[in-house]
């Protein structure tokens, strides 16, 4: 009697252990496709501001192709200087449309302290778009 109790026991956990180890297989892979920087062509915005007051600059850039979008500025540096990149977020599906048109996106600038300002936008691989701005 013990022999079929211990026996039964042992079923009982292998067959739970089989039950819940088992993958999901209707979990659904998450695509999070690529991330590329794009040069920017164009910077605008004023060239005065208060202290903290945000100022916000229209920054225009053209992804690789008509399927990027906007994802994040980030910081990146050429040579000594240290300026920002625009990042662009591509799907991993092809893209049939390979015609790409400038695209616009918001950059907010704030500063606690006064002062003369260089706001910097990698132009190319080896330059940069400066935006002076004083803040008063």
């Amino acid at each position: 009697m013990k022999s079929f109790k211990i026996k039964s026991v042992l079923v009982v956990l292998f067959l739970s252990t089989v039950l819940f180890s088992c993958s999901n297989d209707d979990e659904k892979v998450v695509d999070n496709g690529t991330t590329k920087s794009a040069f920017a062509s164009e910077v605008k915005g004023p060239v005065t501001g208060k202290i903290n007051e945000e100022l916000s600059y229209e920054v225009t850039f053209t992804a690789d192709n008509a399927c990027g979008v906007f994802n994040k500025f980030s910081e990146v540096t050429i040579g000594a200087e240290k300026g920002l990149q625009v990042e662009v977020k591509y799907p991993s599906q092809v893209c049939t449309l390979q015609v790409p048109t400038p695209q616009k996106e918001v950059y907010k600038f704030k500063s606690a302290v006064k002062g003369t300002f260089d706001i910097k936008f990698k132009k190319s691989e080896t330059e940069f778009i400066t935006q002076k701005v004083v803040i008063e």
